[in-house]
């Protein structure tokens, strides 16, 4: 191995966390500056279909970085908030205050990033393709790779696994303490062009009766992503399937640009995975650790997952500033503080992607109440806005706020369901509304038991999946479900107050 493949710290992945951390890391202040190797297979720009909508949260943490300017000159749109749509219905849900987020073409941010690391004191970056992890005594000393088609070896002190969703060195790197990767559905996406959206400069969530949520937001000045959730197992035509069943229930202004899109683009598909994180540096193979969705992944449907991977470098670049990044107990002792500091946005984040994932593509006729619910307390304004999407855009990381809007929601959903008028039947074709008879109280009663339990089976196992540090392996399965469920009873008497408070 020649000299010049000697580094500090070697990053295999320049996507989203590996391009911050090896900018990041060169800023650092230090007696002598960091050499820094960032590794990637290939250095054409990226074409994906998620990766496009960074919220508020991430502009602040690319701020941080000193790198905000990548979100220039890539025709990156202003995002301004949400709009949830139902039934024909519309609710605006916007970010508080002058926040915004961007969205854009995942290519260009990504081409924007490795700029900006190519331009960074001491970061080398070089294409080639890391095939294994090299040890020496114990320790992960580098790795090997493939460049232009010979073999080269890349070492380092440290090494950073940033290789994203479908990591090659995950297990390589934790074995099985990392845990199963879950995916429940796909998105299935296309680019519209110039579609207008019910509210400009919002993210747009069309509830879909029978089926998953479908997102669209702007990601260049003619150009529009749509995202459409497909539950696993994906129906055979995957074209037949959109334009019978997803399509109708869109609204109108959107109907046509999208079976235009659909004629034009071909389809494509990402899977929607959900990995929670686990404790690294015991668990960890010494030398090395894993960072962003190598690590740690959430349901796409909030857009958060680019937002965590940034404050991940944030919090990560402060911790290694002083740090002798040749011992290992050195390091062990980052990650362990690292994986806590990092817990209050990314576990909001988390939790609430894959909570708002179960309402929103509920089939399920307890979950459909608590999407109902959700909708209506959205509708409510002022602080049943602001505190949830405050949660969503990664302005204020808080697992408790967010348990206490959960769980203002399902005691919403319950008044709902009993106050509210609710579809009896039809006339002629057309729905006919009325509220419950007072007959109907004690079946509602029961009724919303089963929804209240619903909520706390849905948020229990999510808050237990972050706040423990090991992975669940599938003798503890059942018994972590029942430890989150309890879990979730004692969250609700912690969020009470929050919850009525927010209920006004």
């Amino acid at each position: 191995m020649s000299s010049s493949n000697a580094y500090d710290v070697l990053v295999v992945g320049a996507g989203i966390a590996g391009c911050s951390l090896a900018h990041g890391l060169s800023t650092i202040p230090r007696s002598k500056p960091l050499r820094i190797c960032l590794l990637e297979r290939s250095l054409s720009e990226p074409d994906r279909i998620v990766g496009e909508l960074l919220q508020p949260g991430g502009v602040i943490a690319l701020r941080k970085l000193g790198i905000e300017k990548c979100l220039e000159g890539i025709d990156a749109i202003p995002v301004k908030g949400y709009c949830v749509v139902e039934d024909g219905k519309s609710v605006e849900i916007p970010y508080p205050g002058r926040h915004e987020g961007r969205s854009f073409h995942h290519g260009k941010f990504i081409m924007a990033l490795r700029a900006a690391a190519k331009e960074a004191k001491g970061v080398d970056v070089v294409e080639a393709s890391a095939t294994e992890l090299v040890e020496q005594n114990g320790r992960v000393v580098g790795v090997k790779a493939t460049k232009l088609g010979e073999k080269e070896e890349y070492r380092a002190d440290l090494v950073v696994v940033a290789d994203g969703c479908f990591s090659n060195f995950r297990t390589a790197v934790m074995g099985s303490s990392i845990g199963k990767t879950v995916t429940r559905s796909h998105f299935v996406g296309a680019i519209l062009e110039d579609a207008s959206l019910p509210i400009p400069n919002h993210g747009t969530v069309a509830l879909v009766k029978g089926f998953g949520p479908v997102l669209l937001y702007q990601i260049g000045e003619h150009d529009t992503r749509i995202l459409i959730d497909v539950k696993a197992p994906l129906p055979p035509d995957l074209k037949s399937h959109i334009l019978d069943h997803i399509v109708p229930q869109l609204p109108p202004i959107l109907q046509q640009p999208i079976r235009i899109a659909l004629d034009k683009d071909r389809l494509r598909r990402m899977p929607n995975s959900f990995l929670p994180a686990v404790s690294q540096g015991t668990t960890t193979k010494p030398g090395v650790f894993l960072l962003g969705d190598s690590w740690n992944m959430r349901h796409p449907l909030t857009g958060g997952g680019m937002t965590v991977a940034l404050n991940d470098v944030v919090i990560l670049r402060s911790l290694l500033a002083n740090v002798d990044l040749r011992q290992w107990s050195e390091i062990q002792k980052v990650l362990r503080t690292w994986h806590w500091s990092r817990k209050p946005l990314a576990s909001t984040v988390n939790i609430l992607s894959v909570a708002l994932y179960d309402l929103f593509g509920a089939d399920d006729e307890d979950l459909k109440v608590l999407r109902t619910g959700c909708f209506k307390y959205f509708e409510r304004g002022g602080e049943c806005v602001n505190g949830p999407v405050s949660l969503l855009s990664g302005i204020a990381p808080s697992p408790l706020l967010l348990a206490s809007h959960f769980f203002a929601v399902a005691f919403y959903s319950i008044w709902v369901m009993f106050t509210h008028p609710g579809q009896v039947g039809t006339i002629k074709g057309q729905p006919v509304y009325a509220r419950p008879p007072l007959h109907h109280y004690p079946a509602l009663f029961f009724k919303g038991i089963r929804v209240f339990w619903t909520a706390c089976v849905v948020f229990g196992p999510l808050l237990w999946s972050e706040i423990r540090w090991w992975a669940p392996n599938e003798n503890v399965k059942s018994s972590s479900t029942i430890a989150g469920f309890l879990l979730g009873l004692v969250a609700i008497g912690w969020m009470i107050y929050g919850a009525v408070d927010a209920l006004g």
